[in-house]
């Protein structure tokens, strides 16, 4: 048998180098690759950073969704000229088919007046319904009941509005506004169909 040469401190020596020229090859390498999610072309000034911020100042997503000037209220009419509509209790009864008679009135009643409109404060509009849910979530949070409304925009693009209402009376929405607004949201007062 032959007898080997060398100690245990020259092959510990031997496998530390070699360690080393082989982690020195991976940094040159990864240094070398572009690093992901970096932009190292593109170094913008203090000047053009203030160019961009006074132009997105009052930039509002918004705005072409709330309506630009609020429409004058009409003259006062008498409560008698608009028949209220007729609510059927929650609770059940005894008599279904009486409850099922009165929901089919109500529809009626509503179908008969299209032109139901109520007060909604707008949250915001989104064109991903991921956004909109993210909001309405955001909005609970803090106790207040929002609902996503799909609609589509002037280009015919889907839009997903976030609103909390319906209000019957202007004085309500106002309220709920002030509120939202107190808040720290931004808000636009729409009035709509129910």
């Amino acid at each position: 048998m032959n007898k080997q040469r060398g100690s245990t401190l020259l092959g510990f020596i031997i496998g530390v180098v070699v360690g080393l020229a082989v982690a020195l090859l991976v940094a040159l390498y990864v240094t070398k690759t572009p690093v992901p999610f970096m932009n190292k072309g593109q170094n913008r000034t203090p000047e053009q950073d203030a160019a961009e911020l006074e132009r997105n100042k009052d930039w509002k997503p918004n705005a072409p969704l709330a309506t630009k000037t609020r429409p004058a209220p009409p003259p006062a009419e008498p409560e008698a000229a608009v028949p209220a509509p007729v609510t059927v209790p929650a609770a059940k009864s005894a008599d279904p088919l009486g409850d099922l008679a009165r929901a089919k009135i109500n529809e009626d009643n509503k179908a008969a007046n299209p032109n139901m409109l109520a007060y909604y404060i707008q949250v915001g509009a989104y064109y991903k319904p991921e956004d909109a849910e993210a909001q309405r979530a955001r909005l609970s949070l803090t106790g207040v009941q929002a609902r996503v409304l799909r609609a589509e925009d002037a280009s015919g693009r889907l839009i997903y509005r976030v609103r909390v209402g319906p209000y019957e009376r202007k004085e309500d929405a106002d309220r709920a506004e002030s509120q939202l607004k107190a808040a720290g949201q931004q808000t636009a007062q729409v009035r709509g169909q129910r």
